[in-house]
């Protein structure tokens, strides 16, 4: 098994990893997406819903202006409005089949990333496989870590999606994505990825917590070693 490709597994001899963990490693924690946030981020079921109301008022107002009958003119946007309740189900239907099927898992040597609805993969990331790692919090404290590969390390997007960083096509990140208590896991991590660039003589890099605004202060500065989100997330 590659450290950096999927295996397909059937009957996990241990929860989220393809195997038994060799002599000397041990899981330091494990995770999964909230699904709700990632409907909402990954999904943008917030989006869908705002197009087809869109389109729903659009459908209903033309029919108006164009002089049918007011219940046929209602009736279309009805239609519409329950073509996109359907489209949002669906969407949230496998945000939360995503979360279930996912598992985050952090050891004291690297990162493992199982996930998948109908096709199971799973990744292993060494942490000497890291250059960089970000941290991009929402209001609720439930965030983004995405993992910046060093040198030829490199999975493709669709295997990973949606655990990736968006629009990073040409160098995907793999990404812990809509994490509860997303702080607390990023300064773990970022003292493992520390402690193996520094064993492996190489720089490691550490960017700004993204937040909102209305975020206090003191979690900004409990958090900062933990990484920040690339400036384009």
């Amino acid at each position: 098994m590659s450290e950096l490709g999927p295996n397909e597994h059937a009957g996990e001899p241990v929860r989220g990893l393809p195997g038994h963990l060799p002599a000397g490693e041990h899981i330091l924690w494990q995770g999964a997406p909230d699904w709700r946030t990632l409907a909402r981020t990954a999904l943008h079921t917030h989006l869908v819903g705002g197009y087809f109301g869109i389109l729903a008022a659009w459908n209903t107002g033309s029919g108006l202006a164009s002089g049918v009958p007011v219940a046929q003119a209602i009736g279309s946007g009805v239609v519409t409005l329950l073509a996109g309740a359907l489209a949002i189900a669906l969407l949230t239907l496998y945000a939360w089949l995503a979360a279930r099927t996912t598992v985050y898992t952090m050891t004291n040597r690297r990162f493992v990333l199982r996930h998948g609805v109908a096709l199971s993969k799973c990744f292993n990331i060494p942490y000497s496989a890291v250059a960089s790692a970000g941290l991009k919090l929402d209001a609720r404290g439930v965030g983004d870590i995405p993992l910046g590969l060093a040198g030829d390390a490199k999975i493709a997007y669709p295997h990973l999606w949606p655990h990736v960083r968006p629009w990073s096509f040409v160098n995907p990140q793999p990404m812990m994505r809509a994490l509860p208590d997303a702080a607390a896991v990023a300064e773990r991590l970022s003292l493992h990825l520390q402690q193996a660039s520094s064993a492996a003589d190489r720089p490691f890099v550490v960017e700004p917590v993204r937040q909102p605004a209305a975020r206090p202060s003191a979690v900004s500065s409990g958090t900062g070693a933990s990484g920040g989100q690339p400036a384009a997330a």
